[in-house]
């Protein structure tokens, strides 16, 4: 894998040319959103086919697998389309391998995804998972579940050998977290412990692997409570085989003040859950100041601290998929910022034809164009470079993997990174045929 920058006046054409590679690899393979307009600055994901297959009428998955000697999951991840489509199209090029340098190790790969996805992206995305998190039951203090269209999510993962994990969250009725009705939860033993025997009931009835815990704003005074809610659950889970999986916020240290931050106790949660996802994201938010989502120097600091504390191994580093598009001036109580998608925000580059700068400290790009009304704009995404650093750190501090909040949105660049650096376990059989 090499990471191309764009610079002025070249082509995809020309960098094609540049690297002995088709124009059409570099487009489907980074599914560019500008590929007649390249943006000074932008990044290009390239990659050298090593061995590729004309298909054939009659040609299956698992049989041009077994041909070349290779795992069906490694044409979907080379070919994401084929997933797309779910069939093979006879006379299209696919690549069987593509020549890569020395991989770093293995990691796991969780993604979140709201029932709604569209089933298109989530196919494609499916083969970069290990564990699908589906966002989110409910529940109320008296114990019962508030449940979600997670039947046709659950199947399709498994399809793609991905392991379904239940979301549980204290949610209000306009889908905001509550930290009430944990706190009902949390002092009523009865209901907590229905709720607990309910969860365990629908995991099992639907194919559950596990629970993700994703407690937001949970009140200081219910510190303690919210770690034996952690501890009771855990209890029952392992007596089924089940994992525990808790979301915390992205503390720099054990006395981090602030809602978001001190009921997540770092040490107690750690040794009790079976993993726990640091929410490295959202630095630059949509009612904040204009900066990176997932600035590095940030995503580091609490990875130094999360991981004296818990062991790496049981820590998924979170991973933004999203970017936002600030008005300026920005001001602060006012100023609200759109949501993008990274590939979108490359699109948008493309429109206003500026130039694309990177942070060297953030590692991160960003650029600023001037819209139609005359108002200037700043937008910070994720590109093939940002997403190379976040996921070498996973290597650096020994981490379990990474944690996609979310995968609404299909991000060729950063699935290429992933596949690039890492094996991506799995803990399922792929059903596909």
């Amino acid at each position: 894998m090499t990471i191309h920058v764009v610079e002025a006046g070249q082509t995809v054409n020309s960098i094609a040319q540049q690297y002995g590679v088709t124009p059409e690899r570099i487009i489907i393979d980074n599914e560019l959103p500008n590929p007649n307009n390249l943006v000074v600055g932008q990044s290009i994901v390239i990659r050298v086919p090593e061995l590729t297959h004309t298909v054939v009428q009659g040609d299956t998955l698992f049989g041009i697998a077994q041909q070349y000697g290779v795992e069906p999951l490694q044409i979907l991840q080379n070919n994401p389309r084929i997933a797309a489509r779910q069939a093979l199209t006879p006379g299209e090029t696919i690549v069987i391998s593509f020549q890569n340098g020395e991989r770093l190790g293995s990691i796991v790969i969780n993604g979140y995804a709201y029932p709604f996805i569209n089933r298109d992206v989530l196919r494609m995305t499916l083969p970069y998972l290990t564990y699908l998190s589906i966002f989110t039951y409910g529940f109320t203090p008296a114990g019962d579940l508030i449940p979600i269209d997670d039947t046709e999510l659950i199947q399709i993962a498994r399809e793609f050998g991905v392991a379904p994990i239940m979301m549980l969250a204290p949610m209000s009725a306009d889908q905001n977290f509550d930290p009430q009705i944990a706190h009902e939860m949390f002092i009523n033993p009865e209901g907590q412990n229905r709720l607990i025997e309910n969860i365990v009931t629908n995991m099992q009835a639907k194919g559950y692997v596990g629970l993700d815990i994703d407690f937001e704003f949970i009140q200081p005074e219910d510190r303690e409570a919210f770690i034996n809610f952690i501890r009771n659950v855990n209890t029952r889970l392992d007596q089924e085989g089940l994992l525990t999986l808790v979301a915390l916020a992205p503390k720099t240290s054990g006395e981090q003040t602030g809602l978001l931050y001190e009921a997540h106790d770092y040490p107690a949660i750690g040794a009790i859950a079976d993993m726990v996802l640091l929410m490295t994201y959202e630095w630059g938010y949509l009612f904040g100041p204009p900066m990176a989502t997932s600035p590095l120097n940030n995503v580091r600091t609490v990875l130094e601290y999360g991981v004296s504390v818990i062991p790496p191994e049981k820590v998924l580093m979170g991973v933004p998929n999203y970017s936002y598009d600030w008005p300026l001036p920005f001001i602060q109580g006012e100023t609200m910022a759109q949501a993008l998608s990274n590939q979108e925000a490359i699109y948008r580059a493309s429109q206003y034809g500026v130039t694309i700068q990177f942070d060297p400290v953030a590692q991160a790009p960003f650029y600023f164009y001037t819209d139609g009304n005359g108002v200037e704009h700043v937008v910070w995404f994720d590109d093939a470079r940002s997403m190379d650093a976040k996921f070498r750190l996973i290597n650096e501090f020994g981490l379990a993997g990474a944690g996609y909040w979310q995968i609404m949105d299909f991000f060729p660049a950063s699935w290429m990174v992933a596949i690039s650096l890492y094996e991506i376990e799995k803990v399922a059989e792929l059903q596909l045929q």
